[in-house]
């Protein structure tokens, strides 16, 4: 194995793993001694250190770690600092996809369309401000009504809710077939 080949398979390792790596394991994996991985590692210090690098590799007793520089560490305080973009699971996507159809709306018609508890998926979608609460339904117990908020429009890249695709009616007759196939299933067995 060439020493670039050496280098770059030490570095992918250390990044990979992102943790401390025994020198013995790191050997073993390039195919070389202990003595030669130690070599190959040190020269690669070096030359991070000449090229004044974002990064550098850090010896652990007999282990080593790919680390960011501390000098770097400022950039990365202003990248996590940023906020996140809320990934949406399928179950979070389905609920906001009944707020965002049938509106405003409570957690119980939620849960009778969707057929199970819908509390976590609508604290996240609160959570991400997608969702928001509208006030009370004049009924008994004044349930709780839901809606989806400006953030949801500008995630979605939509103006308004009238910008929503509209459902095809023959998919709509597909879903309900399939709903009361499962009912009758559940009430058969």
């Amino acid at each position: 194995m060439e020493r670039r080949e050496a280098e770059a398979a030490i570095e992918a390792i250390l990044f990979a793993v992102g943790d401390s790596v025994e020198t013995d394991k790191i050997a073993q994996a390039i195919g070389q001694d202990k003595e030669t991985t130690k070599k190959i590692i040190y020269h690669m210090m070096e030359r991070y250190r000449e090229e004044d690098r974002g990064i550098q590799i850090t010896e652990l007793e007999d282990a080593y770690q790919l680390c960011t520089k501390r000098e770097m560490y400022e950039y990365l305080i202003r990248v996590a600092k940023q906020p996140r973009r809320p990934v949406l699971t399928d179950v979070v996507m389905e609920t906001l996809s009944i707020i965002a159809y049938k509106q405003p709306i409570t957690r119980l018609e939620i849960e009778k369309i969707r057929g199970v508890k819908c509390d976590h998926a609508v604290n996240k979608l609160i959570e991400y401000n997608l969702v928001k609460e509208l006030g009370r339904l004049d009924a008994p117990g004044r349930p709780l009504l839901f809606g989806t908020t400006e953030e949801f429009l500008r995630h979605f890249g939509v103006h308004s809710l009238d910008e929503l695709p509209e459902m095809d009616p023959v998919q709509i007759e597909d879903f309900k077939a399939e709903a009361e196939e499962e009912v009758q299933l559940k009430l058969d067995v």
